[in-house]
């Protein structure tokens, strides 16, 4: 069976810059729906819209555009896509030593130090810290020079002093230290994210993983969290969000187009998960749906 290697980005930092500033308008950004891992430490700033994304082994359906900081080789994809009906993204991208070393030994610089350390999990800002720093984002990302950089540590100390915001992988995520992890559990992520829609036995995604079955259970828990099962139903349940937000499909057929083959246990599974039925669900979104 061929394997899904992880995609490792390689990134370049702009032209008389020390870090990386993009632009991207709906559907520009190529890297949105592909899983892949980079060492520099990532800002996403969607303008509008709605989607799905997945950040190390957290998966979310999110709507009103989004804020999110993502750690250094901590995988991640869809944060936008064809469907998402963002107007605009801004990614900001730099290695934990863009600025050099002694900068972080400065006492100023302990809560930025603290904000990145907390990235390595993923954070999602709320739209109160979002909305607030929309315009300093699109400021900095014109900027030029030491103006730029000057805007980028003006952003980051704001957002090393909000407590608006949620960490997305809780406990110990063992992907920042374990390259043999790194790369295991991304070809299993992989895997999950291109077969979600059929059903997945434990035997073949361990012998995916190169695993006994008891042995591949107790590995996927303590990398993730959850069990095996627990965290496809969760992907799929996310899945099915997004097309209730934006596809004018019915909820049988979405039940189906998300992996579930029974539609009382797809019923059942999404209100654990969401405390609302999919009816309910979809009625708050009546507005996206065309």
């Amino acid at each position: 069976m061929k394997h899904l290697n992880p995609a490792f980005e390689s990134i370049k930092p702009n032209i008389g810059s020390s870090f990386t500033s993009l632009r991207f308008s709906r559907n520009e950004n190529a890297k949105a729906n592909t899983w892949h891992y980079h060492p520099e430490i990532e800002i996403v700033f969607v303008g509008g819209g709605s989607g799905k994304r997945q950040i190390g082994s957290s998966i979310s359906y999110f709507k009103k555009g989004d804020l999110v900081m993502i750690g250094s080789n901590l995988p991640h994809c869809g944060l936008t896509n064809e469907n998402t009906k963002n107007d605009f993204e801004i990614v900001i991208q730099f290695k934990p030593d863009f600025l050099g070393e002694a900068i972080w030994k400065t006492p100023e610089m302990n809560k930025v130090i603290n904000l990145i350390n907390t990235s390595r999990s993923g954070i999602v800002f709320g739209d109160d810290t979002k909305k607030y720093l929309e315009k300093k984002i699109i400021s900095m990302h014109n900027a030029s020079s030491l103006k730029k950089l000057a805007k980028l540590l003006d952003i980051l100390n704001e957002l090393a002093n909000t407590d608006d915001y949620t960490i997305l992988n809780a406990g110990k995520y063992y992907l920042q230290t374990q390259v043999e992890d790194n790369e295991r559990i991304n070809v299993i992520f992989n895997f999950i994210k291109n077969n979600f829609r059929k059903q997945i036995t434990l035997e073949e995604v361990s012998d995916i993983a190169n695993m006994t079955v008891p042995s591949f259970c107790r590995y996927f828990k303590k990398i993730t969290n959850k069990t095996f099962t627990q965290f496809v139903n969760e992907y799929r349940i996310i899945h099915s969000q997004k097309l209730l937000a934006e596809q004018p499909m019915s909820i049988t057929e979405i039940c189906f187009e998300s992996g579930f083959n029974n539609f009382s246990y797809f019923n059942r599974t999404f209100k654990e998960y969401t405390q609302k039925s999919p009816s309910e669900y979809r009625k708050e979104f009546s507005n996206i749906i065309s």
